[in-house]
């Protein structure tokens, strides 16, 4: 299922991996943050989330990294990029 849809249809779960300090000033309604530095040490947290996980940070980038991770642990995600974007998404 494409990520669009994914969001549009508020399936799985959305993970935004910014630090707590960037995510307390905005984020999507309903997501989930688990900073990058704690992912490793929050694997059985994530692996028990609806899934797919949707992750998102400020620019993607870092949400690409924890897909790589993730991935290589067995756990369905994809990198939804920009977490303004998943939220216009789920504006619309």
């Amino acid at each position: 299922m494409e990520t669009e849809k994914l969001i549009r249809e508020n399936k799985g779960t959305i993970i935004d991996v910014r630090s707590s300090h960037e995510y307390s000033s905005g984020f999507v309604d309903g997501s989930k943050n688990i900073p990058l530095t704690e992912v490793s040490n929050r694997l059985e947290e994530l692996r028990e989330l609806p899934g797919p996980l949707i992750l998102c940070c400020a620019s993607g980038m870092r949400s690409q990294k924890v897909e790589r991770y993730l991935k290589e642990q067995n756990i369905d995600c994809i990198n939804g990029g920009s977490w303004l974007d998943i939220n216009y998404l789920k504006s619309i």
